[in-house]
This record gives structure tokens, C-alpha cells and sequence, in this order.
């Protein structure tokens, strides 16, 4: 596990300090909470609204949103290459353009052709933006201190929800659907696309040497069986853990209160996640990484069971969604250390692409399909329990996940 105060190791690596952006971890943080507070969380709070002014269909458009996610699972393969090979200021300012112009094409759509487009060009945007690339900068200049690094910008990223939840509900009380996207589209540009271009400018590492019993690449690590377990069990568990952000707000609607209620107790998850995350360095140093990634896939089951049978009072399914909120964050630390903490820092952009590939297409999947599920199952409470069954069955392919054998690092290296 990762000893936290190993910066003047740093030199070693081949990413030192001297060779750290200093804007970039700052920036960083900004783009993050703006990035996914924007693309992402304002869908949930909009699409109601959305549907209503439309008369399209809540499934046709969740479809819309999931088929984002499908291409940013799909494109984060090819992009964790590139990061790798070139870093990411390129890919990430490309990023905030694209999602700049996604967002005014779902704004301004005639109809749900123009929609998809716009949503897919969105999920771009995502694979470029989100934590992956983000991740990849960060474990590369950072390293070995890398933890401490992606810590601080998951912290902040979690806050997207908590800031950009209330501000699109805000937003949607005196502007219409489309004209707060357009808002929100500006909002992008301005902090964004500056953020990477000027930010993200230091030179790019060269990858640090390969762990031991690693010598032909990333390929041995990828058809191991670890790895496919793995990805199952973070595959199983993002399915539930998306269909959860995205059914929340019907949950709560369908209980009887209103979208600002249902916005706030989705936003207070974020400051949740900010609250876990200052928790995960303390739990890795304490556990190991199949352990804690057993332990924080049931946690998240539990959340989600709490979640159904808890139609109030509201400062109860306050309390729910921190409680949530900090799994949810301390989740989203353990699958950026995934790969570093199993198969080291050298091809971290194609292997944490790769892992993260079948999960993200999972988190596409689940919005559209817990829109579909929910009717057939009686209404969401009972769609809930049927994600806190599948959350425990990818904690017990968590447990077979193990890789030891394959790599055993000393306890102060891996993070």
C-alpha cells in the first residue's frame, strides 16, 4: 500500500516534482467538478423536464444519455493509449471543446435524432475529460505520490454533484430546459478549455520501468484472470451504482417530493464523496486492495437498501445520501489505484482504460435500463433492492479477484 509522504522518492520515477505542472492539480479540480457537474449530473435533474416539454419518452431519452456513456467506455480504450504515449493536454482541451459543442447540440435539437447526436458526441467529451485522463496525469506526474494527488481531485470532483445539482435546478425555475443547457454550455467553455490548454503544459514523463514478473507489455496482465474478475466485479458493481444516481431523483419524485427536494438530496451525495474520500488513504493503508474492494462494493449494496425502505422523514434520506456519497467516493479512489495497486504505474493508461471500459458501458446501461425496470418491478423502491442484490454479488467476485502471484509489491511502492 502507499506511503503517503514518499514525494522526495519522486525523483526516481522520472516524474520528480521539478517536472510537475504546477497549475495542473488545481485546475484539475476545477474542470472536474465543472466537467461532470455539467455533462453528467444536470442530465438527472433536466430530464424530467425535458421529457415534459418534449413529449418525448422518459426511456428514449435516458436511451439518449446512456449511449454517452457507451461511447466514452469505448473511446476511453483507444484514449488511455494516447494517454500513455502523449498526455493529456491535448486530449483534454479537445475534450472541453467537444463537450462545449454536445451541449449545444442536445440544447438546440428538433427532435431525438439531433439529441442522440448531441449526446453522443458527449460521450467524447466524457472519455476525454473525466477522471480517466485525469488519473492517468496525475499517477504519471505524481508518482510515486500519486495517491495524495488524485485524493485532492476527487475531492474536489466530488462536489460536482453537490454545486451544479442545486444551480440546474436553480436554473431550470426561471429558464427552460434548453436555454439552461446553453447556460451550462457557456459555464464549460469559460472554465474548461482554458483550464487544459494553459494548465496542463509540463512535459510528459517517460513511463517508469515495469513491475516485476511484467516483461511483454500490458498483454499477460489483461488475459489474466485477476484482471477479468476484476473488471466483472467493478462491472456488476457501476451498474447498480449508476442506476442509483440516475433513479434517485424519480425515487423521490415518485415518494412525493419536489425536484428541488430531489435535487438537494442528490447533491448532498457529493459532499459525501468529498467526505469519504479523506477517509481511503487511512482505509489502504490498513487493508488490502481486494479487502477494501470487497468491503466498499457491500457498503454500496447497503446504501442502496437503505435507499428503498427509507421513504423518509427527509433529513433521514439526507443522511442516506452522504452515507451513499462516501462510499460512492471512496469507490471512485479504489478503481483509479486499480491498476497501480495490482500491476504498477508503466502502462496505467491502457490498463485502467481497458478495466474501466466494461464498467463505464455497465454505468450507460443502467440509467436506460432502470428507467425500463422500474414499472415491471412495481415502482423504484423494489428496483432499488434489486441493485443492492446485484452490489453484493460483485462483492463476492470481488473476493476471487486476488492477484497475488502475478506481482507482489514492497508494502511502501503500491498505493
Amino acid at each position: 500500500m502507499t506511503d503517503l509522504n514518499t514525494s522526495a522518492r519522486g525523483a526516481a520515477t522520472g516524474s520528480g516534482d521539478r517536472s510537475r505542472p504546477r497549475a495542473a492539480l488545481p485546475a484539475l479540480c476545477l474542470t472536474q467538478i465543472t466537467s461532470w457537474g455539467i455533462v453528467y449530473y444536470a442530465f438527472p435533474v433536466l430530464n424530467p423536464e425535458i421529457t415534459h416539454a418534449t413529449g418525448w419518452s422518459a426511456g428514449a431519452t435516458t436511451a439518449a444519455f446512456s449511449l454517452a456513456l457507451v461511447v466514452s467506455a469505448l473511446a476511453g480504450i483507444r484514449v488511455g493509449r494516447v494517454l500513455d504515449r502523449r498526455g493529456p493536454r491535448a486530449v483534454m482541451t479537445a475534450g472541453s471543446v467537444l463537450g462545449t459543442v454536445s451541449l449545444l447540440l442536445v440544447a438546440l435539437a428538433p427532435n431525438l435524432p439531433v439529441f442522440f447526436a448531441g449526446w453522443a458526441l458527449a460521450g467524447l467529451a466524457m472519455a476525454t475529460t473525466f477522471y480517466q485522463p485525469a488519473f492517468a496525469a496525475l499517477t504519471r506526474w505524481w508518482a510515486p505520490d500519486h495517491v495524495r494527488a488524485l485524493t485532492i481531485v476527487t475531492l474536489a470532483g466530488g462536489l460536482a454533484s453537490t454545486v451544479f445539482a442545486p444551480l440546474t435546478a436553480l436554473l431550470a425555475e426561471h429558464l427552460s430546459w434548453r436555454h439552461t443547457y446553453l447556460a451550462l454550455a457557456g459555464l464549460l467553455a469559460a472554465l474548461t478549455i482554458p483550464a487544459h490548454t494553459l494548465a496542463l503544459r509540463a512535459p510528459w514523463p517517460p513511463a517508469p520501468p515495469a513491475a516485476r514478473g511484467i516483461t511483454d507489455g500490458a498483454t499477460p496482465v489483461v488475459r489474466s484472470r485477476p484482471f477479468w474478475l476484476l473488471a466483472a466485479a467493478f462491472t456488476v458493481s457501476a451498474f447498480a451504482m449508476y442506476a442509483v444516481v440516475v433513479a434517485l431523483v424519480p425515487l423521490l419524485l415518485e415518494r412525493g417530493y419536489s425536484t428541488a427536494q430531489a435535487a438537494w438530496v442528490l447533491g448532498i451525495g457529493g459532499a459525501g464523496q468529498t467526505l469519504g474520500r479523506t477517509l481511503y488513504a487511512g482505509l489502504a493503508r490498513r487493508t488490502t486492495a481486494t479487502t477494501r474492494t470487497t468491503v466498499l462494493i457491500t457498503l454500496g449494496g447497503f446504501t442502496t437498501i437503505a435507499f428503498a425502505v427509507t421513504p423518509g422523514p427527509y433529513v433521514l434520506l439526507i443522511a442516506v445520501s452522504v452515507a451513499a456519497g462516501m462510499v460512492r467516493g471512496n469507490l471512485t479512489l479504489l478503481q483509479a489505484t486499480a491498476v497501480t495497486d495490482r500491476w504498477g504505474h508503466t502502462h496505467y493508461g491502457r490498463l485502467s482504460g481497458l478495466l474501466a471500459a466494461p464498467a463505464t458501458t455497465a454505468a450507460a446501461l443502467a440509467p436506460f435500463a432502470g428507467a425500463a425496470l422500474a414499472p415491471l418491478l412495481g415502482g423504484y423502491p423494489h428496483l432499488f433492492g434489486l441493485l443492492a442484490t446485484a452490489s453484493l454479488l460483485a462483492a463476492l467476485i470481488a473476493t476471487c479477484s486476488d492477484p497475488t502471484g502475478m506481482r507482489k509489491e514492497p508494502r511502501s511502492s503500491s498505493s
